[in-house]
């Protein structure tokens, strides 16, 4: 089990935490932004990290980890390393999650949902819909960051290597915008 404080190393060492105004990808706002993908420049951090969300689901019998392109390709196949099980990854196409590349999931295969930050879960959501639509039974949901303080619910076991609570807003009520202060949007999902 990796502890807190080993975690929360690893984010500032790897520079994770950013903060400014920040457009996110569930559409809110926020002061702070944690770019996840940061950790994966670092093999010795993404091991770490994935080795400790695998462990939190070895007892789960998986068949299959899978993430939402673009942020959890690298993740899906480090915590399947791990886990000794293949990995693939859902993109979007017009709009929609799908597998492409020759990717399948197979009727009752136990697939994990991995995803690098959850704040609102919508792309693990869509991604869980998915899998669901293909036949496979959803083992659970892991994170590296589950930004939202344990208030997501996918209706399945959700586990995180670390859980913070990062104050979001709506941006009608974003006292950022208020400020004026121009947000950036530093994810991989282009919003309107």
């Amino acid at each position: 089990m990796i502890s807190r404080e080993r975690v929360l190393e690893i984010l500032k060492e790897a520079d994770v935490l950013l903060e400014g105004h920040f457009l996110l990808t569930s559409g809110r706002h926020s002061g702070k932004y944690l770019q996840c993908a940061k950790i994966f420049q670092y093999t010795k951090y993404s091991e770490e990290l994935c080795a400790a969300l695998a462990e939190m689901f070895r007892d789960k019998n998986i068949d299959v980890v899978i993430g939402p392109a673009l942020g959890a390709v690298l993740m899906s196949y480090e915590v399947s390393r791990h886990l000794g099980v293949k990995n693939i990854f859902a993109e979007r196409e017009e709009g929609k999650f799908t597998l492409r590349r020759g990717f399948s999931i197979e009727k009752g295969q136990k697939v994990l949902v991995v995803e690098d930050v959850v704040t609102t879960g919508g792309s693990v959501k869509e991604v869980i819909e998915l899998v669901k639509n293909l036949g496979g039974e959803v083992a659970g949901v892991g994170a590296i960051v589950d930004r939202s303080g344990g208030k997501v619910d996918f209706g399945c076991d959700f586990k995180s290597v670390i859980s913070l609570e990062v104050e979001s807003y709506e941006p009608s009520d974003c006292p950022l915008c208020k400020q004026n202060i121009p947000y950036i949007k530093p994810g991989s999902r282009n919003i309107k």
